[in-house]
């Protein structure tokens, strides 16, 4: 009986030795970006590596002032374009297995997009000022 158990716990030798090269690269992908910031002086902060980059309106401020609703018009026209593409790849492996029915209602879902942006952009909420 205790040479069943055995037999059966060197199966999970495989899983627990990629649970522990998963661990180990994990943990080294977290610290060690850290050790080299401290070598490369990355971590030591100065007025120009504070000042805001990517949003364009300071970080810290109240938080209850106004937000351009540009921001979210944008990340709305990304999230939709980001599903569009969600969708799009796995048609894309499989159109020929699925049949014309397939195509032309990916075609409909794609002339739905279409007419989307056509709409956006007509609106300007593409535009940036």
């Amino acid at each position: 009986m205790p040479e069943t158990i055995a037999v059966d716990l060197a199966e999970y030798l495989p899983i627990l030795l990629f649970l522990g090269i998963a661990l180990l690269l994990s943990t080294a992908f977290v610290i060690l970006p850290m050790i080299v910031a401290r070598f490369t002086g990355a971590s030591k902060p100065y007025a120009n590596k504070l000042t805001e980059y990517e949003c364009g309106f300071p970080a810290f401020e109240d938080s209850r002032g106004q937000f351009d609703v540009r921001f979210y018009l944008v990340a709305i026209l990304f999230i939709i374009f980001d599903l569009e593409v969600a969708f799009l790849f796995p048609w894309a492996v499989t159109v020929f297995d699925m049949g014309w029915v397939a195509w032309g209602a990916m075609m409909v879902f794609l002339a739905e997009l279409a007419i989307g942006l056509a709409y956006a952009w007509k609106v300007g909420a593409l535009e940036w000022e």
